[in-house]
């Protein structure tokens, strides 16, 4: 089964990039299931109904999430009235969403699991826990299992990748917005990347006009964010599991570059 994992899609820049993008992708290289994460897609911060309808019309299957899926109210009423939405599984119990979505693909159960990261972030509930409990949680017959780390820290994305391996197909991490250059298998089978990227325009400070937040190093003032425009781009990760071990034969980081569309400030 090939697996295509796109980094967050960063606004309107970065949904351009997926509808102008993403159909000749998936079809040029065979991709059976793609999963993206959603929580910067509308105006940088959170998600809508409008936005999401967008995603999916551009060849999204599943969508995961982070921090910010919470930044706006009609985004949070979608986590429970989709079940191709989740947010990440270690926040309370009471919070709107599930942490993991289930997918059937020629008679198999695939899981995607989205889990959060706590240095240098909301102090929430133990992401190692929580996987735990999830795998546990999982029908017996879900061989493929595709991990969402949304965090910050690398050595909080490289450990969990370690603490994975061999329990789930593929630890991606996500939330930085830079790709990083450390995709590989590890030693019982489990594909790992530390930061999938972003999907958005090539030309700006993780997803934000390059010159406004050179500015607020500057001055220290802080400003509303408003997303860059030109060029954009999709990262991300393409990753082939076997279907009856649940292991990765094979990551490859994914960057495309794709032309101008002008698009600028707004959602």
């Amino acid at each position: 089964m090939r697996v295509l994992f796109v980094g967050d899609i960063i606004s309107k820049t970065g949904r351009r990039a997926l509808r102008e993008g993403l159909y000749d992708l998936r079809s040029s290289r065979d991709i059976d299931l793609v999963i993206a994460n959603v929580e910067n897609a509308a105006g940088i911060f959170g998600i809508t109904e409008k936005v999401i309808k967008e995603i999916k019309s551009s060849g999204v299957d599943i969508m995961t999430s982070g921090n910010h899926v919470w930044d706006k109210r009609e985004g949070i009423t979608l986590l429970d009235t989709r079940d191709d939405i989740i947010r990440p599984a270690n926040y309370p119990p009471m919070v709107p969403g599930k942490g993991f979505a289930i997918k059937q693909f020629n008679g198999a159960r695939i899981s995607v699991i989205n889990i959060q990261g706590r240095i240098f972030m909301t102090p929430i509930d133990c992401p190692f826990r929580a996987m735990d409990e999830i795998l546990k949680m999982l029908p017996t017959d879900t061989v493929i299992k595709i991990v969402d780390f949304h965090a910050e820290a690398t050595s909080e994305k490289v450990a969990m990748g370690y603490y994975l391996d061999g329990k789930v197909s593929a630890v991606i991490g996500t939330h930085t917005h830079v790709q990083t250059a450390d995709e590989k298998i590890l030693p019982m089978g489990t594909a790992y990347l530390t930061d999938a990227g972003m999907t958005g325009p090539v030309e700006s400070v993780i997803g934000v006009k390059k010159e406004q937040i050179i500015d607020r190093f500057i001055t220290g003032i802080p400003s509303r964010m408003i997303v860059a425009h030109g060029d954009s781009m999709i990262n991300g990760a393409l990753i082939d599991i076997d279907e009856k071990t649940g292991k990765a034969h094979s990551i490859e980081r994914i960057h495309i570059e794709i032309g101008d569309g002008s698009e600028g400030e707004g959602f």
